[in-house]
């Protein structure tokens, strides 16, 4: 997708830095970003600048769902906390990260669906969520991940939260996809809506409309019933299959 100005918007990062007079040391807040933004860039959207962030911070973990250019192209950025960032120092900051490695599998996870699931669960979660962002026709033939400006729809950033894979179908609408690798709990409904809504609000266009899809190895009875009065949110159980192939030695 071409860039929405004559420049992406990780060099308008750039000249944004210079604008606010931003000094290694400083402090260069999220907020002032999107004030910036707003004013000079009106079609650059909130999240495409708080998925920004993260792509170009060289501690942020999940910056490697953002296709970050592993020669350093991207390393300018240092997160301090969820709305405060910096100028990235080489010399004295640790080595950036451009994969994932087994120390670093969590990506910020909502805290109001994490109670119970372990590191082993949650590592199973990502398996399962690489997987369907690159095989989505399976929910819905020509349903596809969003992309916009180098910014992929898998932990897609809301607020100080992340949907799991956004994506768009055939008729250009956001879908919110949440993954839970044991049982769908009525819960999740509270969560999808909310992440809903800050997309119809803060990331659609006035002609979109915005629907969820929850995924569980097992949906509850509860789940179901709690979304027998939603009409904008389908239910779907997964069943996997595991092939074997002999090496020859």
């Amino acid at each position: 997708m071409a860039p929405l100005y004559e420049k992406p918007v990780k060099l308008l990062f750039r000249d944004m830095v210079e604008d606010l007079g931003i000094q290694k040391g400083d402090v260069l807040e999220r907020d002032a970003a999107q004030s910036w933004f707003k004013k000079n860039y009106p079609l650059v959207k909130p999240s495409t600048v708080s998925a920004h962030f993260l792509k170009l911070s060289t501690n942020a973990t999940s910056r490697i769902h953002y296709s970050v250019d592993p020669k350093g192209h991207d390393d300018f950025l240092y997160q301090i906390d969820g709305k405060k960032f910096r100028l990235y120092d080489p010399a004295s900051d640790p080595e950036p990260i451009y994969i994932k490695s087994s120390e670093d599998i969590k990506v910020e996870p909502d805290t109001d669906d994490q109670e119970g699931i372990s590191n082993g669960q949650f590592a199973y979660e990502k398996d399962l969520q690489n997987f369907l962002a690159k095989n989505l026709s399976l929910i819905e033939p020509g349903m596809s991940l969003y992309e916009e400006e180098e910014i992929k729809g898998i932990e897609f950033p809301v607020g100080n939260r992340f949907i799991d894979i956004l994506a768009v179908d055939s008729q250009n609408n956001y879908v919110v996809i949440e993954l839970k690798v044991s049982r769908g709990y009525d819960r999740v409904v509270g969560q999808i809506l909310r992440y809903m809504a800050w997309i119809k609000k803060h990331h659609a266009e006035q002609d979109q409309s915005v629907r969820g899809v929850i995924i569980a190895r097992e949906i509850s009875e509860d789940l179901v019933l709690a979304c027998s009065e939603v009409n904008n949110v389908e239910l779907y159980e997964y069943n996997l299959s595991i092939a074997l192939s002999k090496i020859n030695k």
